[in-house]
C-alpha cells in the first residue's frame, strides 16, 4: 500500500488544483488544445501611413499559421493570396472596423468556419441540459 502522502497523486507530487479562472492563462503557458487562432490571408494589400505596415484589402480568407491554406481549402500559393500574420481574424470584419478598411468581401466560408466574432468567441448558441 502506498504511503498516504502519496494516494492519489502521480508520480509523487501533489495534483495542480489551480486558483486562475477557467480559461486565464499565466505568461508564456500555450493556449488550450481545443482553440485556434487564426490569421488573415487576402487577395490584395495596402501601405497604412498612420500604422507603417501592410493591411489586407480585396477578399479576405481566414488563415491558421503553419498552414499552406486558407480554412476554406483554397491553395495560398495557387490563388495568389499573401499571408497578413500580424492581422487577427477578428480585425478585418467590417463591424470590427480595425484593419477592414480596404476589405471588399470576407469569405463566408472561413466566417462560418472561424466564425464571424473569431475563434475566441461564445457560440451563438449552446445545448441546454435538460432541453425544454
Amino acid at each position: 500500500m502506498w504511503p498516504r502522502s502519496r494516494r492519489g497523486t502521480r508520480n509523487g507530487r501533489a495534483p495542480d488544483t489551480g486558483s486562475r479562472v477557467q480559461g486565464e492563462r499565466k505568461a508564456g503557458e500555450e493556449p488550450m488544445a481545443g482553440t485556434r487562432h487564426y490569421d488573415v490571408a487576402a487577395s490584395g494589400r495596402w501601405w497604412d501611413e498612420d500604422d507603417h505596415r501592410w493591411l489586407p484589402a480585396g477578399e479576405v480568407h481566414a488563415w491558421e499559421p503553419g498552414r499552406n491554406e486558407t480554412v476554406c481549402g483554397l491553395s495560398l500559393h495557387r490563388s495568389g493570396l499573401s499571408r497578413f500574420a500580424a492581422v487577427a481574424w477578428t480585425d478585418v470584419l467590417p463591424e470590427s472596423g480595425g484593419a477592414a478598411d480596404a476589405v471588399r468581401r470576407v469569405c463566408p466560408r472561413c466566417a462560418a468556419a472561424a466564425g464571424r466574432r473569431g475563434a475566441d468567441a461564445r457560440p451563438a448558441w449552446r445545448r441546454v441540459n435538460p432541453r425544454p
